[in-house]
């Protein structure tokens, strides 16, 4: 007997390097991860967790899951670091699970299920949008997800937790970053619970504002302004950005209104604020602004998800500087933040 020695190739790779195949299979079972992620949100585990760690029957007990599969599942979640097994089956809550704790600051629990639940499967259909720039979510359903919110209250109430905690650090940093200090009114358009207009107040004593969104939203505003201390200096007003805003405001600030919305649509919300706005006023847009080249950015990911959802995007700097423009409005600066946000400044031309 004698073992045949086969001579590979000299053009085959050394070691034949898997290391593109396994950062591919990484990017293509992402779902995988995100919708584990969103069942240990949907179950409350982090919450349950948060004063140590608990071992998997009292979980199971908790949740009401299947023992072995919770254990698989919290398995998964400890491999990609939201949780750790400290022990055979006994698992505490990591820096990254904390921010699913519902009372963490940056808690991220309801938009996890909001991403998990009402959006997920839009993104099934991303093929549809990259081909016709069209609405994925609205081609599925037949009714755009803002027409669906207004029709479904306990979504309508996920969805704006979700945007409340989601957009909490986002909102402070704006009052930090911009000098708010020569304005007189500032009208919050689109401002939900009222967690931006609440920062830039209470940084701001002498400013009075407007908080102004669809009557749900407002409905929803009415507890967090009260328990603020502002209803005095915040007026609460319900109505459609698409037809007219409370006007005599000096200062106009849209945080994450813009990307919603196509250029058609986005034109139409910006040429109320012209209308509404006083002469020497400015307007403020709250944005992701992408930047060139091949850089990491979640804002780029954001985008697509804009364009699925609800067929809007994500702007660069020069395709704000366009928008803005055609609304009667001239950029004058766009200012960082210490979040993924920045502050598109503009003025009435």
């Amino acid at each position: 007997m004698f073992q045949q020695v086969v001579k590979r190739p000299e053009t085959l790779k050394e070691s034949n390097d898997l290391r593109p195949t396994l950062k591919l299979l990484e990017m293509i079972s992402g779902n995988w991860v995100s919708q584990s992620v969103y069942a240990a949100a949907k179950l409350g585990i982090a919450d349950l967790l948060k004063d140590g760690p608990q071992n998997i029957d009292k979980l199971t007990q908790a949740t009401g899951a299947d023992v072995q599969s919770l254990y698989r599942l919290m398995r998964a979640l400890a491999s990609v670091g939201v949780f750790t097994e400290v022990e055979d089956r006994c698992f505490q809550v990591t820096p990254v699970g904390e921010c699913l704790q519902t009372v963490n600051p940056n808690s991220l629990r309801a938009l996890t299920i909001l991403w998990g639940e009402e959006q997920f499967q839009a993104w099934a259909d991303i093929v549809y949008s990259v081909k016709t720039g069209k609405c994925a979510y609205e081609h599925q359903n037949g009714v755009s997800f803002f027409d669906y919110l207004e029709q479904n209250a306990k979504a309508a109430r996920t969805f704006d937790e979700a945007m409340t905690t989601y957009s909490q650090q986002s909102h402070i940093s704006v009052a930090d970053a911009y000098d708010f200090s020569g304005f007189n009114k500032i009208v919050d358009v689109g401002g939900g619970h009222g967690t931006l207009i609440s920062s830039i107040l209470k940084a701001y004593p002498n400013l009075r504002g407007v908080l102004f969104d669809s009557p749900h939203a407002i409905e929803g505003a009415k507890k967090h302004i009260q328990t603020a201390e502002l209803s005095e200096r915040c007026k609460l007003v319900a109505g459609d950005f698409f037809k007219s805003l409370p006007s005599g405001g000096d200062v106009y600030v849209l945080s994450s209104i813009i990307h919603d919305w196509d250029d058609d649509s986005s034109v139409a919300i910006l040429k109320n604020c012209h209308d509404a706005i006083v002469e020497n006023g400015k307007l403020l847009l709250v944005e992701m602004v992408i930047s060139p080249g091949n850089e990491p950015f979640f804002g780029k990911l954001l985008d697509l998800h804009m364009l699925i959802m609800h067929g809007g995007h994500d702007r660069t700097e020069a395709e704000y500087r366009a928008l803005l423009a055609q609304a009667g409005f001239k950029m004058t600066k766009i200012i960082t933040t210490k979040s993924l946000r920045s502050v598109i400044e503009a003025v009435r031309v």
